[in-house]
């Protein structure tokens, strides 16, 4: 797996509590590859978000390596890992975080705004990734103007603005009932493929998770694939 877009190499993560050393990972392998759809599961303060933050760049590791696209990232500055944050990683979370005084294409123009790409590129490509999630009749709403399966499309349409390699999602339809949660999903492993992303999702939902192409699960602080 040498062309991995995420490898992480026995990463170790523990945090001080007063006098104590909590462990909440310990030697954790994981390689991700192009185009793969990777389930982490795991119970309620397992380490899930811990692994997804790290794998970020969010927070480091205690030891071990973090290689995000052949770059290690491990020892990088504060200023290298927000241009890797920025260029090659993606994030969904249980809640959208959607910008409320914007409308849904605005929010998705966002990111590539902030790279610097010219506002008439960064409208064609926020209105191709909404027309592909089904909301090419939404562009002007605000979010509270959407519903809730709304708002988590365009936080996924957001994600991907600015073709990441790693999409790193957590609970991304934990925030939603059964039925909205299927179209999300479905929409999002739509347009990850078309994308040929590798993602990273956490989820306490195992029927969804059995759809994606591996699961791995953060047990013991380790993380074990299935």
């Amino acid at each position: 797996m040498s062309n991995s877009v995420l490898k992480l190499e026995k990463v170790g993560r523990t945090f001080k509590q007063g006098p104590e050393t909590l462990e909440i990972l310990d030697n954790v392998d994981l390689q991700i590859k192009p185009g793969e759809i990777v389930a982490l599961l795991g119970q309620s303060g397992a380490g899930k978000s811990t692994l997804l933050q790290i794998a970020g760049l969010l927070e480091p590791p205690t030891s071990g390596r973090v290689i995000i696209a052949q770059t290690d990232c491990t020892k990088a500055s504060d200023k290298r890992r927000t241009e890797m944050r920025r260029d090659k990683i993606g994030f969904v979370y249980q809640f959208h975080h959607l910008l409320p005084e914007f409308s849904a294409l605005e929010n998705v123009m966002m990111p590539n705004l902030i790279a610097g790409i010219s506002r008439s590129v960064s409208k064609q490509k926020a209105t191709a990734l909404l027309t592909k999630m089904g909301l090419e009749h939404r562009l002007s709403h605000r979010p509270a103007k959407l519903s809730g399966g709304e708002q988590q499309r365009v936080a996924i349409a957001r994600a991907l603005a600015n073709d990441p390699a790693l999409l790193l999602a957590d609970e991304p339809t934990g925030n939603l009932d059964e039925q909205t949660a299927e179209l999300v999903f479905a929409n999002f492993m739509d347009l990850v493929r078309q994308h040929n992303v590798a993602a990273l999702v956490a989820t306490h939902n195992r029927d969804l998770a059995k759809r994606m192409d591996r699961i791995v699960q953060v047990r013991d602080h380790m993380l074990i694939e299935e």
